[in-house]
């Protein structure tokens, strides 16, 4: 009983760690009929990945796509209910609604792990009146988002910027939506007629210095604070840029974003940052949960959508997540950070690959390596400098 019980534990593990090695897509997998250990969310996707792929196959002396059809892996459990659900380390321990009323904590810093209703027991607001959380931006990254993004990987931070700012930014978000601007979201490295089957959104790219945008540049810059004051203590990254603020909007219809990875392949993102703007929300009613399933643990994170809300996690393959249908209109803003070495060798990558071809980028690579490249962060006496399911 015990080793197979084991054996289940190491086929679940192996299971999680099952993404397309094109886009990082989770589900509904097939797999490389040949060498059995690469996976594929489709058949075209397998071709395009084939000329990289078939180095490492072990049948790579055939220089062609096998004429068999991949094999359909099983799909992955389902996640364990709420009411069963073991829940993961959080960074801060629960307390009663009487310890909250005596109590003087930082900006509410836990996750809503599943089965983990903290949040509810009542309001922990501790934004000062001209808007700031109560602890600096420098006490704030050292004393917790480093040691909590070190040690768990994801970091949530509650009443980011006060209820004055958020409401500023979240006029500025609906004023984009109103412009028509909003595109439908794309994948990294996708250019199938699929996309809406994988991500419901509609995105906008801002740099910060569009008018209309002045709050959004505002938490751009706030987010640059805290990744300048975190910079060389999270984890092994040198942080040196980051993207433009990718603006989404999921319209409240039932769309969401299946479980994938942020960066599957290495272009350079190290941190995801996003802030969220929905006031009154209530994942029972209006859906649209995070979830987020931490690499070799069987537990997950659901993080609501709630308005002022700060939410770190590392962008690799250590955090693949989804966006659960929406059935309100969701907003959030997402800002990733480069770690140098890495998005060097991503450009290298790229443009070294298209040289040996003799082919320019495409023009979805490009858009990839520069359009949401937002360059440098800015020291903290400059203007934040400009710039993929959230």
């Amino acid at each position: 009983m015990l080793a197979a019980n084991m054996e289940k534990q190491q086929s679940d593990v192996e299971r999680e760690r099952q993404y397309c090695e094109l886009c990082g897509k989770m589900e509904n997998l097939l797999k490389c009929g040949r060498c059995r250990s690469s996976f594929y969310c489709s058949k075209e996707h397998q071709k395009q990945h084939w000329k990289k792929h078939k180095l490492i196959c072990k049948e790579a002396d055939k220089a062609q796509l096998p004429k068999q059809e991949p094999e359909r892996t099983s799909p992955p459990p389902p996640p364990p209910s709420q009411g069963n659900h073991k829940e993961p380390e959080t960074c801060r321990e629960k307390i009663s609604p009487e310890q909250a009323e005596s109590a003087s904590p930082p900006p509410s810093t836990h996750a809503e792990l599943a089965g983990d209703r903290a949040a509810e027991d009542g309001p922990n607001d501790t934004a000062t009146p001209n808007g700031q959380t109560s602890s600096s931006p420098q006490k704030l990254a050292t004393e917790y988002i480093v040691p909590c993004m070190n040690k768990h990987g994801i970091c949530v931070v509650d009443n980011f910027l006060g209820a004055a700012t958020g409401l500023g930014i979240l006029d500025n978000v609906k004023a984009l939506h109103k412009t028509g601007k909003f595109t439908d979201g794309q994948l990294v490295s996708q250019k199938s007629d699929s996309t809406k089957d994988i991500r419901g959104d509609k995105i906008t790219w801002i740099e910060g210095r569009e008018a209309g945008c002045e709050q959004i540049r505002f938490l751009m810059s706030r987010m640059d604070d805290l990744i300048r004051h975190c910079n060389g203590k999270l984890g092994n990254y040198t942080i040196n840029g980051r993207t433009k603020a990718m603006v989404a909007c999921y319209p409240g219809n039932g769309t969401g974003y299946v479980r994938h990875v942020d960066n599957p392949n290495g272009d350079g993102r190290c941190v995801t940052c996003i802030y969220y703007l929905n006031k009154d929300w209530t994942a029972k009613v209006y859906g649209g949960l995070l979830r987020i399933f931490p690499e070799g643990k069987a537990q997950f994170a659901d993080i609501e959508p709630k308005f002022d809300r700060l939410l770190l996690f590392w962008s690799d393959r250590r955090n693949p997540h989804e966006v659960q249908p929406a059935y309100a209109t969701r907003y959030a803003i997402t800002v990733w950070y480069f770690d140098a070495d890495e998005r060097a060798r991503a450009k290298e990558k790229y443009l070294t690959g298209a040289g040996e071809k003799g082919v320019k980028p495409s023009a979805h690579t490009e858009r990839n390596l520069h359009e949401t490249d937002g360059g440098a962060i800015p020291s903290s006496a400059d203007p934040p400098a400009q710039s993929t399911g959230s």
